[in-house]
Formats: structure tokens, sequence, C-alpha cells
């Protein structure tokens, strides 16, 4: 594969263009509009955009095993396809469910989940969460077997008495994480189903790139060059 030509089978366009489409897509730009300002089809910068996610899905699932420590805030969120006008939160039964772990200052991760309950999260809690560590959440029910699990350290806030933090106890990293994927997935007027995962993990790899201080542009090169081999020159 020559500098040249880069993928064929989309358009021939160079690897400097690449490179341009790749900051766009760091710096968050519409499809469209990067499609605007190289002159290329719009087809073309949403596949290459595609390609990028799916990079980026396969390199939050290889390190999907390391186990977090330290400060740790749990929580859940809910997200399309069909939104439920007159419900909202826990009670949109027909929301995607997302389940998220954040260590402070450090790494967020996100996985997907049939429902809520105890049973589907104690066990992800266990696989990714080390027993010594500071565990903060709200006061949802499926939490109140964490200590069955031995995790001494466990607080607590209350939001429906208003409560929001106690000192160091609160969640408003993992809220922020909640409010920065909704507010980015929001200008995409929905998302399908099937490539909801890839936008949820491209969300949480940038957020953690944002937590660890990290130049985003720089560090999508690296994911993509890491799984594609044609991406070797750029």
């Amino acid at each position: 594969m020559t500098r040249k030509t880069v993928y064929k089978k989309w358009q021939k366009i160079s690897t400097k263009k690449v490179d341009k489409i790749m900051e766009y897509f760091a710096l968050d730009l519409p499809a469209s509009k990067t499609a605007e300002i190289l002159g290329i089809e719009r087809k073309t910068i949403n596949k290459w955009y595609n390609y990028f996610r799916d990079a980026i899905y396969r390199f939050c699932e290889k390190n999907k095993k390391e186990v977090l420590k330290w400060e740790i805030e749990l929580d859940e969120s809910y997200f399309w396809p069909t939104r439920v006008r007159w419900k909202r939160g826990r009670w949109a039964w027909n929301k995607i469910k997302v389940f998220g772990l954040l260590k402070r200052n450090w790494k967020v991760y996100t996985q997907i989940v049939p429902n809520c309950t105890a049973k589907e999260l104690l066990p992800i809690i266990r696989w990714k969460v080390e027993k010594s560590s500071t565990i903060n959440s709200d006061w949802w029910k499926a939490y109140d077997w964490l200590v069955d699990l031995w995790y001494q350290k466990h607080y607590r806030v209350h939001h429906w008495n208003n409560e929001f933090a106690r000192w160091k106890q609160h969640i408003n990293w993992i809220e922020s994480f909640w409010s920065f994927t909704k507010r980015r997935l929001s200008k995409f007027n929905g998302v399908k189903s099937d490539k909801f995962y890839l936008h949820l993990k491209e969300c949480e790899f940038r957020f953690n790139c944002r937590l660890q201080n990290k130049n985003l542009y720089n560090e999508i090169k690296k994911v993509v060059k890491l799984y594609y081999k044609f991406t070797q020159k750029l």
C-alpha cells in the first residue's frame, strides 16, 4: 500500500488527508463539516469516522480487564434509542441501560447491561473493583449487597434528599461523564442500537484522555496504528 493511497475501496485519499480527517474527528467536528472543509463526500467521512470508532472500541475491549482501585464511583444511566416522554431515569424501561465505574482522576469504564439489578451489577463490581477500594454510590438498592462482597468502605449519598456530596463522599465525577456523553450523543439526534456501543466507547475514550491530560489526537493516532496495519505510515 503506497503512501498516496490509503484505502481504495472507499476513495483515493492521500495519507495527509486521512491525517486531517483524524484531526477533525479528534476535534469532534461533525462529518458534514469535515466533508465541507476537505472537499470529500460526507459518506466517505462517515466511513472513516466509524473506522476510528471501531479502533477505539477494540482498544477499550482489550484493556477492559484492568482492575480499578482506590477511590471508585458507581452509577447507572439510561440512553436511547426509544424515549418514553413521561418516564425518566430508572423508570424509562425502553432505554439502553449502562453501568459505569470510575476511578477518580484516572479512568471510567462502562458496560451495557440488560437491567440494573444486583444480579447484573454485583458481578461487574467484583470483577472490576479491588476489595480494598473505597466505593462511592447513591442509594440504589442494587448496592445494598456490596457488604456481602467484602467491600467494607462503601459510602452513599442520598440524591432524593437533595444530598449530593458529603466531604469526599459523592459521585460527581461519574455524573460528569454521563452529562458529557449525553451532550455529545444529542447532536446525532439519536444513535442506532447497533452503533450505540461504538459511540459509548468513543465517549469513554475521550473522557479518559481528558482525565489523564492526554492529547486526544495523538492517542487516537496510536490506537488506529495499533489496530490497522495500513495506517502504520501515518
